[in-house]
């Protein structure tokens, strides 16, 4: 029997006596709660209890005997009219939606799918046996993530993108048995390893539970990256080692305690359930019409190239993915959010607006508000691309940077890559509402794409592993191999490429702006030039720790402690040569003969050397405040000597580093007049 309950919040609540379920289900005729139990023979028994109540949508009751650690689905009884999205099949278990965590992985099989031989149809196979259960969970225990956060400044931020499983699955010094896991993660090597690296935030790839897609599930790949998730609140099982909401939660407090933030790369654009044939999981189930966008006659909208992209519009839908935010930065401490396609989240009837109700209501969350946001400014819908075009307070990756770093590198003229501009924070896409640098997310290489070691020694991609004949992944890298495709045994080729990989990384962290640098690039780390490594559980996609390259790791550590150092490289407010209160210009731009560049110069071939001089920037009360001046010599050609302006303490200039030199990766000497710079590299001076 049951009694009323509540019809908020949403999915179940334990409360004294039992629990309060409450589902969306606004089209449904009957909505149905399955209680499961393991016998003695190990199979499960399935309890079903009707929701005798409706509100606004919303069937619930209170349901005595539920206690935490409880194993549920619902089943939702309804029409079943496919040309009017609507997909009610009582046959099919269905994972709540609002569920704290699910009892094992997804994977595609066959009697997920309401379709066949490509026509949708109610297929009255019954599914419970392969589909996970979700999990009622308590109020957790342990150390508590929210009172633990570091709260940097996010000028001051350093991020660091890591697979989870990724990070650990090759690390040595990580018990094999937890290598893998949000318990490997947490491991004091790993954390050791961040440290010194001097990163301040670690941004993992989507930890929100997914599924191994079907064509990945029939080739014998699986789901690496994660961006197919079918349970927006629960964290993804694969990766525990024993529980995986308790070793989450250890996971990030154990950062924090570092001084390490913790960011999530999350799914709001689209599910994993696939489009109008796809799987019948979850949302589909409950409200089809409701969670998708679709066409006439049910086909779905598909901005997102996944088959399916999410109403956010819809106030239930909304409603889903702000609570899932929540739970996210409450229960895990999770400091910032990178939204995967967030176009689509900004998308009205009449296209993307910065003021759609997704952006108003996150910014207005007391929770959320709170928190980073970092949106991913494209989808492939029309006009989806909108690099710049965020309100206030979010960030975004900046694409731009990526490529015209790359072009500007591999010997692309420098005016023509926009280096100057990317160098400074893109101020032409970002300037504008009062938006900081820090709006600018600068990156190299990410998840997506050539790793760094890639971009220098692979021209073409190598992807064959993903058994798609070559169709995936892009085409276009800026990259180079320098001479040679791949492994090399030329010493010289393999000497210019570390070279030119130390210098890029140099610029990434020199440029205003927020950088991120790609988990393993600080190793020295390949994928063998496979850029699109999303379906590689394997050695392709994992660190190769045992073959960190020491030099490059020496280098990076010693670059981001030059950026953590030197405040200058990290104001919030743009330069653009404006005068200072003390009448010094924030930014000069100059030749390698001393003289300052002109517009001639940025448009020539032979402009591959050039110097920039950076104080803080004029009209920004904490870049007026910044001491000291700091150049920046970047040679994209040959070697140079390069005319150095004036010390203004007379001491000579102080070098921070030379990417080109190991033996000045840690700072020490002084230069004065002139510096002679090699080919292929960055190097910071400094002055008080």
């Amino acid at each position: 029997m049951s009694r009323r309950g509540r019809p908020w919040p949403l999915g179940v609540t334990l409360v004294p006596g039992g629990a309060d379920v409450a589902v969306w289900a606004p089209d449904a005729d009957e909505v149905l709660l399955c209680l499961f139990a393991r016998d003695a023979s190990g199979s499960d028994r399935e309890r079903r209890v009707r929701l005798p109540y409706r509100e606004s949508g919303i069937w619930y009751a209170h349901v005595p005997g539920i206690r935490s650690g409880a194993r549920y689905g619902f089943r939702a009884s309804g029409p079943f009219r496919p040309d009017d999205a609507v997909a009610f099949n009582p046959h099919k278990l269905l994972i709540d939606p609002y569920a704290p965590a699910i009892d094992a992985s997804l994977a595609w099989h066959q009697l997920m799918s309401d379709s066949t031989g490509g026509e949708p149809f109610r297929d009255r196979r019954d599914n419970a046996s392969v589909v996970p259960k979700g999990i009622v969970l308590g109020a957790p225990s342990g150390p508590d993530p929210e009172a633990n956060r570091p709260q940097h400044d996010l000028a001051d931020v350093v991020i660091y993108e890591a697979h989870l499983k990724g990070l650990t699955a090759r690390h040595p010094d990580v018990p094999e048995e937890l290598r893998g896991t949000y318990a490997g993660a947490a491991h004091p090597a790993v954390i050791e390893h961040l440290v010194s690296l001097g990163v301040s935030a670690v941004e993992f790839l989507p930890l929100q539970a997914f599924i191994d897609d079907q064509h990945l599930v029939e080739k014998g790949l699986r789901n690496y990256w994660g961006y197919q998730p079918i349970v927006w609140h629960a964290p993804e099982p694969r990766y525990a080692h024993a529980d995986a909401d308790a070793e989450l939660r250890a996971l990030v407090y154990a950062y924090h305690a570092a001084g390490i933030e913790v960011y999530l790369d999350v799914v709001y654009n689209h599910t994993g359930e696939g489009d109008e044939l796809g799987t019948t999981l979850s949302m589909r189930g409950l409200d089809n019409a409701g969670y998708y966008r679709t066409y006439g006659q049910g086909v779905y909208v598909n901005d997102t190239g996944t088959g399916n992209t999410v109403a956010s519009e819809n106030p239930a839908t909304l409603r889903l993915i702000l609570d899932s935010l929540r739970h996210w930065a409450t229960r895990y401490g999770i400091d910032g959010f990178r939204f995967d396609l967030a176009s689509t989240l900004g998308r009205a009837a009449d296209g993307f607006r910065p003021d759609a109700a997704f952006f108003q209501a996150a910014g207005q969350d007391p929770v959320l508000s709170s928190v980073r946001l970092i949106a991913e400014p494209w989808d492939i819908g029309p006009g989806g691309y909108q690099l710049g075009a965020y309100p206030r307070p979010w960030s975004e990756w900046n694409d731009r940077f990526r490529d015209g770093v790359r072009r500007a590198w591999r010997g692309e003229q420098v005016g023509l890559t926009d280096l100057g501009a990317r160098l400074l924070g893109s101020a032409s896409l970002f300037e504008h509402d009062d938006r900081p640098a820090t709006a600018s997310i600068n990156f190299l290489t990410a998840h997506d794409g050539f790793t760094l070691t890639d971009v220098v020694s692979y021209a073409h991609k190598h992807n064959e592993a993903n058994l798609e004949d070559g169709r995936d992944g892009h085409d276009e890298n800026f990259s180079d191999g320098l001479g040679a495709e791949g492994p090399t045994s030329d010493e010289s080729v393999a000497e210019a490429r570390s070279r030119r990989a130390r210098a890029m990384l140099a610029t990434l962290l020199v440029s205003q702006g927020v950088p991120m640098m790609l988990a393993g690039d600080e190793l020295g780390n390949s994928q063998g030039g496979n850029n699109n490594a999303y379906a590689q559980d394997n050695e392709i996609g994992w660190i190769d720790w045992p073959g960190a390259d020491g030099t490059r790791l020496s280098f990076a550590r010693a670059m981001v402690g030059v950026r953590n150092r030197l405040p200058l490289l990290r104001q919030r407010g743009f330069r653009h040569g404006g005068e200072r209160r003390d009448g010094r210009r924030d930014v000069v731009w100059r030749r390698a003969d001393g003289e300052e560049a002109t517009d001639a110069d940025w448009h020539d071939e032979g402009f591959d050397t050039l110097l920039v001089e950076l104080r803080g920037p004029a009209g920004d009360a904490r870049g007026e405040a910044a001491r000291g001046e700091v150049i920046v010599i970047l040679s994209t050609g040959g070697d140079a000597e390069v005319t150095l302006p004036e010390c203004p303490g007379g001491d000579g200039w102080r070098v921070e580093i030379d990417s080109a030199r190991p033996e000045t990766f840690a700072a020490g000497g002084s230069a004065q007049g002139a510096y002679p710079a090699l080919g292929q590299s960055v190097v910071v001076l400094s002055a008080d």
